[in-house]
């Protein structure tokens, strides 16, 4: 108790706020972590019930419905779809919103700024607008029901994050050290490769995880592009969650929980442990 209440009685920066002052920012913080996690802390123990139901908290603890998982066709069909989706998404909107960021940054024009919101239009509008219009476009091209065209639209959905993500880097980063390098005779792209993109790396690489995870979490474009052999996963969760109550949507969910969460965390490591001398 005596080192709790000298740990709120001292400074909590720089100025003379005391931990003890920050108290309510504290409780506040906590209650909209708790708030924001609270789905997935129900979900997870779910996933682990005997019940043929959805059911909180398990009365049996069982991995059943892993194992339904991992031993359907259907559902390891539509992983492996999800799968080299979001890692095709990530090689095609990684490359060319890296690209697009960096126009932008050392552009001049004054439509500069015009551009880059049309770039990021399409996490402007809502999600099913941009699923409408591509849906019409495919059926035109027939792209519906493929890969290639589950891929498309995905990264029309990514690329937006890599400009921001990227650009926000790009804005910290010493054009001058580009420019020192191109005077001693390097083109502009072997002056960037070796010279601006170590240096926006970890951007880079959060921007690639962001593409590869919006593609491998989207449902609302998948819906109306992808289906057959290319539906994907999380296509066949709100399907099942849909026509029945099937509690492998709780593994599925904790199973990309995990993954999605241990990528954001590799990245940082790796992204900081990258950035040290």
């Amino acid at each position: 108790m005596a080192s709790l209440m000298k740990w709120l009685g001292e400074p909590a920066s720089e100025t003379q706020i005391t931990h003890g002052g920050r108290l309510w920012l504290y409780l506040l913080a906590g209650l909209v972590m708790a708030f924001l996690l609270a789905p997935t802390i129900i979900v997870i123990p779910m996933s682990f019930s005997d019940s043929q139901y959805l059911e909180f908290p398990p009365r049996v603890w069982s991995l059943r419905w892993y194992d339904h998982y991992l031993g359907s066709p259907e559902w390891m069909q539509a992983t492996f779809t999800s799968l080299k989706a979001g890692i095709f998404t990530m090689l095609v909107a990684t490359p060319v919103g890296v690209m697009a960021a960096y126009g932008l940054f050392v552009s001049r024009m004054r439509i500069a700024s015009l551009i880059f919101l049309i770039l990021v239009m399409p996490i402007m509008v809502p999600v099913i607008l941009v699923a409408i219009g591509v849906f019409y476009v495919y059926v035109q091209v027939s792209l519906v029901n493929s890969l290639l065209g589950l891929v498309l639209a995905h990264s029309i959905l990514a690329i937006p994050l890599v400009v921001v993500v990227v650009s926000s880097a790009l804005k910290s980063y010493d054009m001058n050290q580009e420019m020192a390098a191109r005077s001693l005779g390097a083109s502009r792209f072997r002056a960037f490769m070796v010279i601006t993109l170590p240096q926006i790396r970890f951007s880079v690489i959060t921007a690639a995880l962001l593409s590869f995870l919006t593609s491998f979490d989207e449902v609302i474009v998948a819906m109306f592009v992808s289906g057959g052999e290319n539906s994907t996963l999380t296509r066949n969760m709100f399907n099942a969650l849909r026509d029945q109550i099937d509690p492998t949507i709780a593994s599925i969910s904790t199973i990309m929980i995990i993954v999605s969460t241990s990528l954001l965390v590799l990245a940082q490591v790796f992204g900081k442990s990258g950035d040290e001398p």
